[in-house]
């Protein structure tokens, strides 16, 4: 079949759901059943998947889902539980202590916090943690997911302890002939830690802005101005934030591997970060608040049913007290995910419900339930209880239980249908297409077909591709393992040696980090976490604008990387174009949603 043919099938998935849940705004309940029955048609009938092999993709998404609902459950019940203990009005008072300035509070929960907990445990945890956060001290519902999502692109590729690069590159490439005819005899282990050296440093450049890109956002978007320049008035801390971030991440990948870039850049620049904060360190003077919460928009604002939080005098008694229960939950993920002994009795057989072969098709669906990020969510919950004496309120922690499940039932929608018709979407390889069998599956075909049109340009697309691998699998680490040998098989096929071809498979890498921002997954878990469900289509009109800068700086920076040793020209143009265009932006009305 040709490839042209082949190819608008494969996007026809793609286009569905961004029609109806970008376009024409559908809440992902509604489009995401339909993207599911429009893909298993096309997989069936037009691509020749085998019917056995759908169900399974099917059966192993509904099984993902549930794992995705189990963590977004257990981000819901922590917030809750710590509304009805009065732990959040305590945070929110630190946090004003340490400013009142909303720009600052959106750089240090979301990206430094959110950060640390991304290289801790990866899964979307982040925006399902630190949107309900930034909700429950005085942002609109919106922009708090708003801000998750933003920052779900720099710190991904070392996620989970680096499993994007360890797990998704390594079983991309390895015993591969044309990647080992390349790179000769180094050792695959030492050429991905190279690759994961080049992601960090493609990182580190591009989102340097992020945290700026951010607050432009936070005041184009839900500012009394809709002005991109009152964002742009903490550059400076904006900026210094980035670097105490990226400089230790970069450091670490470079001296420790692809494990703990995440991980330390997060807690190091918290640790630098929130004292600078707290003295007014490069913050304007002019500080930014939103309006008062009469005046927004009823589509910012999420359904989160009221607490009545209890008197001062029952609240946690200290800042320390109150954010115990994260901190708990940090150190949790931190240990599951680093110490052997830990992880393998969470993962043990006993404790894993495993569906092996579903169908005879050799598709598993797996859980491990005590391993999940929900779990660490839960424990939180429940150490809240009896730190901050619940007891003494009967009722109280029922109430936050009675909520959360109430919460989720919405997410369940649309998540039952969209990972599922992402499992089916990847698993159309070795189908019968006009009675000869093909071993591309459709996003490869997609990818494919991209390639044969760019020729030497390929680096400028290869994050885009990634991203694209990210929108779909909902993860950086599946996007990578589905297009790393095909982003070093291009880069081949043009010329490039191993040093070059690092520098592409780097590229995709980035790429699907920056999918995270607008992947349906993460978008329906963090809006169910602050009660916004039905307005995911909304929130990836305005995600899709730093994630469009992150793949075309990416790309841009990725060329001049590997033809022209004068590279930094090129990251100098990137920084002085982003921030012209938002200059250029200002003091206009934002654009209905």
């Amino acid at each position: 079949m040709n490839l042209s043919i082949l190819f608008l099938l494969a996007l026809t998935p793609v286009l569905t759901v961004f029609l109806f849940l970008v376009v024409l705004r559908w809440p992902a309940r509604h489009a995401m059943p339909l993207a599911y029955l429009v893909t298993l048609l096309i997989a069936l009938f037009l691509w020749g998947t085998d019917f056995s092999t759908a169900m399974a993709a099917s059966l192993n998404g509904i099984v993902t889902a549930a794992n995705i609902l189990f963590i977004v459950f257990g981000a819901i019940l922590l917030l809750y539980t710590l509304r009805e203990s009065g732990a959040i009005a305590t945070i929110r008072q630190g946090f004003t202590d340490i400013s009142p300035d909303r720009r600052v509070q959106a750089i240090i929960i979301a990206w430094l916090f959110g950060s640390m907990i991304e290289g801790a445990s990866g899964f979307g945890t982040p925006a399902a943690i630190a949107a309900p956060l930034l909700l429950a001290i005085g942002f609109p519902a919106m922009a708090a997911v708003l801000c998750a999502l933003v920052i779900q692109s720099t710190p991904v590729s070392f996620g989970a302890v680096g499993t994007p690069i360890l797990v998704g590159v390594d079983s991309g490439l390895r015993g591969q002939s044309v990647v080992e005819e390349s790179i000769g005899t180094l050792p695959m282990s030492d050429y991905v830690v190279q690759i994961g050296v080049n992601v960090a440093l493609l990182h580190g450049l591009v989102g340097v802005l992020v945290p700026l890109i951010m607050a432009g956002m936070l005041t184009r978007f839900f500012g009394d101005r809709r002005s991109f320049r009152e964002g742009l008035g903490i550059w400076k801390f904006a900026i210094f934030a980035a670097v105490a971030f990226v400089v230790p991440y970069n450091v670490v990948a470079n001296m420790l591997g692809p494990e703990f870039p995440s991980l330390i850049g997060g807690l190091v620049g918290l640790a630098i970060v929130v004292p600078a904060a707290r003295a007014g360190f490069l913050i304007p003077r002019e500080r930014f608040q939103f309006a008062d919460a009469s005046e927004w928009d009823p589509e910012w604002t999420g359904s989160l049913e009221p607490v009545n939080e209890p008197p001062p005098e029952e609240r946690p008694s200290g800042l320390l007290s109150a954010w115990m229960p994260y901190v708990i939950v940090a150190v949790l993920l931190v240990l599951t995910r680093t110490v052997d002994g830990i992880a393998g009795a969470l993962r043990a057989d006993v404790v894993t419900i495993e569906l092996s072969d579903l169908f005879g098709t050799g598709i598993d669906a797996v859980s491990q339930p005590l391993y999940l990020p929900g779990f660490m969510l839960l424990l939180g919950s429940v150490a809240t209880y009896f730190l901050h004496g619940m007891w003494r309120r009967p009722g109280s922690y029922g109430e936050a239980w009675k909520a959360s499940a109430k919460m989720i039932v919405g997410a369940g929608a649309a998540l039952i249908f969209a990972v599922p018709m992402v499992q089916v979407f990847l698993n159309t390889d070795a189908a019968v297409l006009a009675g000869s069998v093909t071993t591309y599956s459709m996003p490869e075909i997609m990818a494919l077909a991209l390639a044969r049109v760019t020729g030497e340009f390929w680096p400028l697309l290869s994050p885009l591709i990634g991203a694209l691998g990210a929108f779909i699998a909902g993860s950086n680490t599946v996007s990578n393992m589905m297009f790393s040998l095909f982003q070093f098989a291009t880069a081949d096929s043009i010329g490039l040696d191993a040093n070059g071809a690092a520098v592409v498979v780097a590229l995709q890498a980035v790429g699907g980090a920056a999918g995270n921002m607008i992947c349906v997954h993460n978008v329906v878990a963090a809006c169910a976490t602050v009660g916004l469900l039905g307005r995911e289509g909304v929130l990836i009109r305005k995600a899709l604008l730093p994630m469009t800068y992150y793949v075309a700086a990416a790309g841009a920076l990725g060329m001049a990387m590997i033809y022209s040793d004068a590279w930094y020209l090129a990251w100098l143009l990137v920084v002085a174009g982003s921030i012209g265009f938002m200059l250029t932006n200002h003091g206009r009305r934002a654009p209905a949603a």
